[in-house]
This record gives C-alpha cells, structure tokens and sequence, in this order.
C-alpha cells in the first residue's frame, strides 16, 4: 500500500509477517505527473545478498521523479530495509538512489 500523507499512521507500522512498512509514502499523483529525471525502474538487485527485488509502480515513479526521495529500500530475501546504497538496478551498475 502507498500515501502521499507524510502523517499516514501506517507508515510506522511493520507487518509482522512480511517486515514491510503497512504502506509506504510516495509522491502524490500530480507529482509524478510532472516528469521523472530518471527511467522508471522498477527492480533493483541488493548486492550483499543478490537477490532482485520489485517495487510497486507508484515507488518506482516516486525514485524516477526524485531520486533521493528514499534513503532505504527493501530487500525481499533479506526481509528487512538496508539503506539504498546497498542496491543497484538490476541490470546496471548504478546504484538505487543516485
């Protein structure tokens, strides 16, 4: 699940069974409707662990549109959130976040 509400109560809270945020905050529509100044990516590879990851649509806008909008991703084999210079895209050298 995703917000644009910066005081969303979900966003603090952790499903137990999947230790991901309950909802994750993105750029509002109009936002994102203003461009992205990077490719809409949606998989990323953690290179501690090389496991590839994808986020939802509405993530993958919000990094395209401002790239440094996030500071941790999750990583789908580790199961937790590691900061997103811990990842690359998959398929490239650069680094999620940059």
């Amino acid at each position: 699940m995703t917000t644009d509400d910066r005081n969303d109560p979900e966003l603090n809270i952790v499903d137990p069974e999947t230790n991901q945020q309950m909802s994750y905050l993105v750029l509002s529509d109009e936002e994102r409707a203003k461009g992205f100044v990077r490719p809409v990516r949606r998989t990323y590879v953690h290179l501690t662990c090389e496991a590839v990851t994808t986020m939802g649509l509405k993530i993958a806008e919000t990094y395209a549109r401002d790239p440094g909008f996030y500071t941790g991703t999750f990583c789908s084999n580790c199961g937790t959130h590691f900061p997103v210079d811990q990842f690359v895209w998959d398929g490239t050298d650069l680094k999620v976040g940059s």
